[in-house]
């Protein structure tokens, strides 16, 4: 008897377990879609240190602030390295600056 309620005990532990890892380990919903995105930084929203997801339309691996992951109208998602990304893939960032260039959005981000 006390064999069989141990194994049971064990089984329950390791179940309980096994549902708190997936919980944590799922990464939270970002806070922007692309659209969602586009509209706060055009309405002046602070959005330092917020994530969205973002839907690469072009890409310019040679653009003047460097490897430029187009989005949006007037979205480019910048940094120095390749992100290893093509025109249609998705991916979330986390935006570190934005700055306004003459109607376009450069964006400053770290992937998630």
């Amino acid at each position: 008897m006390k064999k069989y309620l141990f194994i049971l005990m064990l089984g329950l532990i390791l179940i309980l377990a096994a549902c708190g890892d997936s919980a944590s380990s799922s990464s939270p919903e970002p806070d922007y879609t692309t659209e969602e995105f586009e509209k706060a930084v055009n309405e002046g929203e602070e959005v330092t240190g917020k994530t969205v997801a973002v839907k690469i339309s072009d890409i310019a691996p040679d653009s003047a602030f460097g490897f430029n992951l187009q989005a949006g109208e007037h979205l480019n998602f910048v940094s120095s390295e390749n992100p290893e990304l093509q025109a249609g893939d998705e991916f979330v960032a986390e935006v570190e600056e934005v700055e306004n260039v003459m109607g376009s959005f450069i964006i400053n981000y770290k992937m998630k």
